[in-house]
């Protein structure tokens, strides 16, 4: 029996951003060793469908891209298929030609054939030297007339070591106009829900998914399929704990497919890490890669790990990302050839097989942040690797226009990276984790961020108090930390013009003062910085000038650690560019803080060997089936 491992796509959006993902007919030259563009055929025009395209006579499109390139190596490496079938179907006269490249992105013609008329060209290729990376793709070359690309497929013989389907798992809080796109991308995909067992949309907002205009017409369209699920807001967490609950009781399903609510999805996506799953030698998770839905062509998440150290998630190569597909696509860009091992995956797009929800449990009650980042690494320290797979991803909502380290959020960062170190980190006392949450703290009161230093007493508060809380608390510490904002000036953002102040020395008072005074200062500079710093905002009482009026203003992208500290005051552009916030030195509050959080961490340097012990006794009836249950019934 033929199994379709991957279908050759063109974008479902009429969106030229999109193009660079799914086709290349541009021509490449090199120019002293760099790659450039040197023409471009783009056209949105010769798109024909969904797996059609016209090549235009005299032209040459390349489908070695993002999304219609094999991904040999990550099935060389994690499945045991070693042969795998290219068909191509075409009309019209051309030639398609087959490539391979490995880790190092050095690219391979492997064969070539000429068609006329209505022609299907198979290849039969083998994933034996694909080790270190490495993919494979074909390009097309009209002759004198257009030809038409009418559809290709990636193919095997071999069947799967599993056939169970997938159950996918939504978790929204007041984004039903997304949910609702989600839901007609799935009724608009019949090959995807050929492998879905149940559509579970876990609806935790005010704004119901039920209630948004086009929701009637595709629940109609899905039927059985689809089931919404009311319930307070748990958070991330909780929702998608649902939907690991409720795909735990269906027989069907092998696998669930965790997708957040304010995204994009590219349907063909889905499907092919359902198959690459089925395919895997051992059960594997199998996350999808984030681009930016505001800025479509940029990926912002590939593989991702923890380093142990400082206990602190970042890209496998951080200093590589974004990527813009735009302005380098994937024949261009050697690092995305190499095939890399993440520790784990984010949920906006993750599929996690029930073997392994059996064994290791549920999300953690976290409510956000670091939930799929610990629950991947507990996947893995019990055998159950998770693979970042190319060619599988979606669009998200990016943080660029965001600071979630100073809003509400803060708290959750806090916390949820230390219990997460403290389950899971093989360093002593965590490493360099409380030294950096320390330094952390002191970066917040030096620029008079008083707020986040707030919410992260909190959550050390919490943590102390041992692993009862963050059950106890599922529910209440988000609406806790919105409301503590009001104490908080700072968060007030001023949007309206006749109220915005104006600072009493403009913008660009920092740039008139001495040339290096405020480049970021590094070594035996830091520490004199810190120091001095540090006491000044402890003796020194503002100006009240300054605390009638914001003393200097910045915008937000100069409105650093290193810059702040010097003035009592300061008009700070909002992260969206939406208002301002004013920032104003308060020497009782920062006294108050300071001697806290130098407390409170050391604490937590004293009672780590003690915590860890307890977080880890704790974790299996924090993230058991039963408990998540009982917390549903509580909660309903």
């Amino acid at each position: 029996m033929t199994h379709v491992l991957q279908n050759v796509v063109f974008p479902l959006d009429r969106d030229p951003d999109l193009l660079p993902l799914y086709a290349d007919p541009e021509t490449w030259s090199t120019i002293e060793g760099e790659a450039v563009r040197v023409s471009s055929r783009a056209h949105l025009g010769n798109i024909l469908g969904r797996t059609q395209a016209r090549i235009v006579a005299g032209r040459r499109v390349s489908l070695g891209t993002y999304f219609n390139a094999f991904p040999a190596s990550y099935w060389q490496h994690w499945t045991s298929v070693r042969d795998v079938r290219l068909t191509v179907r075409t009309s019209g006269p051309a030639t398609v030609l087959v490539y391979r490249s490995n880790g190092a992105g050095v690219q391979q013609r492997v064969a070539t054939q000429e068609v006329t008329g209505d022609a299907t060209s198979s290849f039969d290729l083998s994933l034996t030297q694909f080790s270190d990376g490495g993919w494979i793709w074909f390009d097309v070359v009209a002759d004198e007339k257009h030809a038409v690309l009418e559809g290709a497929q990636w193919t095997t013989e071999q069947e799967p070591t599993r056939t169970g389907k997938a159950s996918i798992g939504i978790t929204t809080y007041n984004k039903p106009d997304y949910c609702v796109s989600t839901l007609t991308a799935l009724a608009d995909a019949p090959e995807v829900l050929d492998l879905v067992d149940r559509i579970f949309l876990i609806d935790q907002g005010t704004q119901l998914v039920a209630e948004e205009d086009g929701y009637e017409a595709v629940a109609e369209r899905l039927g059985d399929t689809l089931d919404i699920i009311r319930q307070p807001n748990l958070g991330g967490s909780g929702g998608f704990a649902r939907a690991m609950h409720e795909t735990l009781q269906r027989p069907e399903s092998d696998f669930v497919q965790l997708l957040d609510d304010d995204v994009r999805i590219e349907p063909e996506s889905l499907r092919r890490s359902i198959m690459f799953a089925r395919y895997a030698t051992n059960p594997v998770l199998v996350g999808g890669h984030m681009f930016d839905l505001l800025d479509r062509p940029k990926l912002h998440g590939w593989a991702e790990v923890v380093d142990q150290v400082p206990f602190m998630w970042r890209n496998l190569y951080q200093e590589e990302m974004p990527h813009d597909f735009g302005a380098a696509n994937l024949r261009q860009t050697p690092l995305l050839h190499m095939r890399m091992d993440a520790d784990y995956n984010g949920w906006w797009m993750c599929l996690i097989p029930l073997d392994t929800i059996r064994e290791v449990g549920l999300s953690l009650p976290a409510f956000i942040k670091w939930d799929d980042a610990e629950f991947c690494l507990r996947a893995g320290e019990a055998g159950f690797p998770t693979v970042s797979m190319p060619g599988v991803a979606l669009w998200h909502v990016s943080w660029i226009n965001k600071d979630d380290s100073i809003d509400w959020q803060a708290y959750f960062h806090a916390r949820n990276r230390i219990v997460a170190a403290l389950l899971h980190s093989g360093v002593s006392r965590g490493g360099r984790l409380i030294r950096h949450s320390r330094r952390v703290d002191l970066k917040h009161l030096m620029m008079m961020q008083y707020y986040p230093v707030a919410l992260r007493a909190q959550a050390l508060r919490d943590v102390l108090s041992g692993p009862d809380h963050m059950r106890g608390n599922l529910a209440t510490a988000m609406p806790a930390a919105r409301a503590l904002a009001a104490e908080f000036p700072e968060t007030v953002v001023h949007r309206d013009p006749s109220t915005v102040l104006h600072s009493r020395h403009g913008r660009q008072v920092y740039k008139q003062l001495k040339k290096n005074e405020f480049d970021s200062p590094t070594g035996l500079k830091l520490r004199w910085f810190t120091l001095s710093t540090l006491i000044s905002h402890w003796l020194h009482r503002p100006d009240p000038a300054n605390v009638a009026q914001p003393e200097v203003e910045f915008g937000k992208g100069d409105a650093h650690w290193w810059r702040l500290p010097h003035f009592d005051s300061a008009l700070v552009s909002a992260a969206d560019g939406s208002g301002k916030n004013i920032y104003t030195r308060d020497r009782a509050r920062f006294r108050r803080m300071l001697r806290e959080t130098i407390s409170l961490h050391r604490q937590l340097q004293r009672r780590w060997p003690e915590l860890q012990q307890q977080y880890r006794g704790a974790l299996p009836g924090l993230v058991s089936d039963s408990s998540w249950q009982q917390t549903f019934e509580e909660k309903a």
